[in-house]
């Protein structure tokens, strides 16, 4: 049975205010109520601006010993750049990433609809990546869904993200020694919560996943605090 890395993408939403956090809860204390009821959390704004070093160290110092961030790699590098000549964006995104040392979960890679299947840049892209650290690739574009890429993947030991949002889902495909799980909402993207059902079905489906060592499990549908609900559910069902 994988070890479960449940959380959500991101902890600071104003909606979840009263809903999660206690109304009159300062915005400074947020992070250390969310530790009280998770021990990860997928951290997204990483994908919009590099944090400071200081940002980094004190949410470091803020976690608790077991505390797992997964981290969201740069938009500038995967959609700007678009995996493409990348060495020096990735050292500074990682001279920054550094301070989550022993706390620091996968880098997620989130490529956009418009990135077609490119496997020859996936692979530049991958050689350059620091090996110290999990990578989990997340394709938004179907045409990157082929056995071809899940070889690809495994030869360097990378988590294809496996994910559900409304009208696209990815297939269960399992390239390293850890799965990357993404809920991006049921019937509307970010917004919709997730039957119980749904979630103990996934549940049963991972329990199969026998040479799995960990799974990261990650919740965005954030809207009313949906996430939470979701993400509270399938920690206390399993």
């Amino acid at each position: 049975m994988p070890k479960l890395h449940i959380g959500t993408s991101g902890w600071s939403y104003k909606d979840w205010q009263g809903r999660f956090y206690p109304k009159d809860l300062p915005a400074f204390k947020q992070f250390n109520y969310y530790q009280k009821h998770f021990k990860t959390v997928e951290i997204n704004n990483t994908f919009y601006h590099l944090p400071k070093k200081i940002t980094v160290k004190n949410w470091y110092k803020k976690a608790k010993k077991n505390f797992i961030f997964a981290i969201k790699g740069s938009r500038f590098i995967t959609h700007i750049k678009r995996l493409k000549d990348c060495k020096k964006p990735l050292d500074v995104f990682f001279e920054v990433i550094k301070h989550f040392k022993n706390k620091k979960g996968p880098i997620l890679w989130q490529l956009p609809p418009s990135f077609k299947r490119d496997e020859k840049r996936l692979e530049s892209f991958i050689k350059l990546l620091p090996k110290s650290y999990k990578h989990a690739f997340e394709f938004r574009n179907p045409e990157w869904f082929r056995d071809s890429v899940y070889e690809l993947l495994n030869k360097y030991k990378c988590a294809f993200v496996i994910y559900d949002m409304p009208g696209l889902k990815t297939p269960d495909i399992i390239t390293a020694d850890f799965a990357y799980i993404r809920f991006h909402g049921a019937t509307s993207l970010y917004g919709t919560k997730y039957t119980n059902k749904f979630l103990n079905e996934w549940y049963k489906k991972i329990k199969k996943w026998k040479k799995v060592k960990d799974v990261y499990i990650y919740f965005n549908n954030d809207t009313n605090a949906a996430a939470i609900e979701n993400a509270q559910f399938l920690k206390q069902n399993t």
